[in-house]
């Protein structure tokens, strides 16, 4: 049956696999599993201290087995029966590999487990001429994978999901057993009892009547089945806030010439942020192989660029990277990029000078280092709202950084306040003082003595109140930190702390060297 494609109506395509556990089992087998010759076979669990059948394959069913059906009765009635374990897991990562697939027709695509799929197809569809074009390419795809799939167009999500999964057609959805509501067992059979056995006997009747006896939630269930109630799609990947691509009719066969598309799609991309005032901060790339395979791309930018040169280096660095090269195989048909981040980005004047962009630069430099390491191994410092000197800091990932960072900053002329070199965590010393709770006069670290010549603090830093209790360690004791600024004889330079007020928290306080300077 073919349904005209309109572009003012809302199209739901929901795709059924009845036999997804089945074939993943003979897809998996790599040949070991013959559906020609071989026997039948179905997957089981435990429920309840027994096992059941969970799924089965084409010739179980055929011989009259069914789902819930216990293994016990159903090796009865097939003796030659196999038997595989059936792990929900497995289906539903190769559902959502498929789900990645059918991409190719819309970035609306859902997953609705145990074994469906929903692919919002509106405005998709005359990409391929016409909706029956579409679907038979579906059908092709699925069957050249060794997958069984019945499907269904709708107005709704839930009717196109019904419909699919008792193998009827749009139009038909009156004719649907009450079994499509998926309601519980009990509902059903109440319903039964009453003589409604299809969504037709219900479809006419009052809606009060019917929920004042069956709930709320079978009347709205039924509004969902008959198209007067629908519900979004929630695509299993966030859409992009623009995305542009390339069919192509016969398959690219060189990396060269996708990569040349890519830079195509982006220069067509940055035309739309620039009507946006956006710059791109993700890219993400899709190369969509003949034969099913996707390989996928994705860049990100320290700061919002439309820059096309920086684009194709980023791209260039990205491919370079890449663990497993780029096949084309026999070729791809499709091309898509999506710029899934964005942030504003508003022309401004350059420096009539010619200077570079130092922080263009900068932002460059950041993003080509962070897909040649790895995001997260380039990172940078920003400023922490914590006294506390370990705790004054924080290290994140260099793409992560939105602004300017303002540091504290010494006096002219004034030596440093911080040392450049924390020691984590600070270690211990031996320290002689003219006094307890004096400078430090001579101090012993690592089995060698150094003697001060200059001490200027101290620079008392008290304990956090929620942190403050006996203890020891650094980090882990409330103490006050009283900080001294070192110079040794040979002109080194050092960050020393006694940890605790001598003789009110601490009758000996113990001494630390946190950092030097440089």
């Amino acid at each position: 049956m073919t349904v005209e494609y309109s572009r003012n109506r809302r199209r739901i395509l929901a795709l059924f696999l009845p036999f997804l556990s089945s074939e993943r089992i003979i897809r998996n087998s790599a040949g070991a599993l013959d559906r020609t010759n071989m026997r039948p076979f179905a997957l089981v669990e435990k429920s309840r201290g027994a096992l059941i059948l969970a799924a089965l394959d084409r010739q179980a069913q055929e011989h009259g087995l069914h789902v819930a059906m216990s293994l016990a009765d159903a090796r009865a009635r097939v003796p030659e029966l196999l038997i595989f374990d059936h792990d929900e897991d497995a289906d539903e990562q190769l559902l959502a590999k498929l789900a990645e697939a059918c991409e190719r027709y819309t970035p609306m695509v859902a997953l609705h487990l145990p074994q469906s799929l929903i692919l919002d197809v509106s405005g998709c569809v005359h990409l391929f001429g016409n909706e029956r074009t579409l679907v038979q390419d579906i059908e092709d795809r699925f069957d050249g994978a060794g997958l069984s799939v019945q499907w269904a167009l709708a107005g709704t999500v839930d009717a196109a999901l019904a419909l699919a999964r008792f193998g009827l057609k749009e139009g038909a959805e009156t004719q649907l057993p009450v079994g499509a509501l998926d309601m519980n067992e009990r509902t059903h059979k109440a319903l039964e009892r009453a003589g409604l056995y299809h969504i037709g006997d219900l479809a006419s009747r009052a809606r009060a009547p019917l929920a004042a006896r069956f709930g709320a939630e079978l009347v709205l269930k039924l509004e969902r089945l008959l198209g007067q109630e629908d519900r979004p799609v929630n695509p299993k990947r966030k859409i992009a806030a623009i995305i542009v691509d390339r069919r192509f009719a016969e398959p690219m066969g060189h990396i060269d010439t996708a990569l040349l598309c890519l830079h195509e799609l982006f220069i067509e991309a940055a035309q739309m942020l620039e009507e946006r005032e956006q710059g791109a901060r993700r890219i993400k790339m899709q190369l969509f192989r003949c034969d099913g395979h996707i390989a996928n791309l994705a860049i990100e930018t320290g700061a919002p660029t439309r820059e096309d040169k920086l684009f194709r280096r980023l791209l260039n660095e990205r491919i370079d990277a890449l663990n497993d090269p780029l096949d084309p195989g026999f070729g791809y048909d499709l091309v898509r990029l999506s710029v899934a981040a964005t942030e504003p980005l508003s022309a401004k004047q350059t420096d009539i000078s010619g200077e570079r962009d130092k922080a263009s630069d900068e932002a460059a430099l950041l993003s080509q280092l962070s897909i040649r390491l790895g995001r997260q191994d380039v990172k940078r410092f920003e400023p922490a709202n914590s006294y506390i000197p370990e705790h004054s800091l924080h290290a994140r990932a260099a793409l992560d950084y939105k602004g300017a960072v303002i540091w504290d900053q010494p006096k002219s002329g004034a030596p440093p306040v911080r040392p450049l070199f924390l020691f984590d965590p600070p270690q211990h010393i031996k320290v002689m003082a003219e006094v307890p709770d004096g400078p430090p006069r001579r101090f012993i670290w690592k089995h060698d003595t150094y003697n001060v010549t200059r001490a200027e603090g101290p620079e008392r830093i008290a304990s956090t109140w929620w942190r403050k209790r006996q203890g020891h360690l650094p980090g882990k004791a409330g103490l006050t930190r009283d900080y001294y600024r070192v110079e040794d004889s040979e002109g080194r330079r050092y960050w020393l702390f006694r940890y605790g007020l001598y003789g009110t928290e601490k009758a000996q306080p113990d001494w630390y060297i946190h950092g030097s300077f440089a």
